[in-house]
């Protein structure tokens, strides 16, 4: 892989890891489960709904013991931070549910296997309630901070129900991108000072800004 397409990899191969993270929590069940108490339980993935991951009862799916929702971030991403938006209704996470940030880069940096770091892991509900809160009070704006809640919020909805807090005035698109709102500041920048083969994300990142900018004259 050329190094000015290495900022592609966060798309293509981060639902590979967000199933491998479901496929490991499974086969450690003896960490999890040490005294054989949920032997009938297994984690099973979701697609499309909140969360994207239930520990269910394997006979009966019903019963359902808490949720994850689990996201996958390429730490060498140009963005720096996790990108994705999180705008489920705190009332659709029950007081156990978590929130659960998967860094990853590959072994050789723009070659080789995923190799995971230090996960991030957060109370979904107090995690939405941080947004809407920083939303509508801690920003600086001069536009309506308003949120409009969610009206089909229960734990562990359905796909078809409409869950996603929206903000009345968000030019910007910028409603639920959770590592702007102070939730994983600390963590974030923990995770750019992370050595990657010696080297820093955060270096790393300069590196590949700069390499993947067009050549001119005046930058030679």
């Amino acid at each position: 892989m050329l190094a000015p397409d290495v900022f592609t990899l966060s798309s293509a191969l981060g639902a590979t890891i967000e199933e491998e993270v479901l496929q490991t929590l499974n086969r450690i069940r003896s960490v999890w489960d040490p005294d054989k108490e949920y032997e009938t339980y297994g984690f099973m993935r979701q697609p499309q709904t909140f969360p994207d991951v239930l520990l269910r009862r394997k006979t009966n799916g019903d019963e359902i013991l808490l949720g994850i929702e689990l996201k996958g971030w390429y730490l060498l991403a140009k963005e720096g931070e996790p990108n994705f938006r999180f705008k489920v209704n705190p009332g659709c996470c029950n007081p156990w549910d978590l929130l659960v940030v998967v860094p990853w880069v590959l072994s050789n940096v723009i070659a080789g296997t995923p190799v995971v770091y230090d996960v991030f892991i957060e109370i979904a509900r107090y995690a939405a309630e941080q947004r809407n809160y920083y939303w509508e009070y801690e920003r600086e704006t001069s536009a309506d901070p308003s949120v409009r809640p969610a009206k089909d919020i229960k734990p562990y909805p359905l796909k078809k129900d409409k869950i996603s807090d929206q903000a009345v005035h968000d030019s910007g698109g910028n409603f639920g991108r959770l590592a702007r709102y102070g939730v994983m500041k600390d963590y974030v920048a923990r995770m750019m000072g992370t050595s990657v083969r010696g080297v820093t994300a955060q270096e790393w990142l300069k590196f590949f800004e700069r390499h993947a900018r067009p050549s001119t004259p005046e930058s030679e």
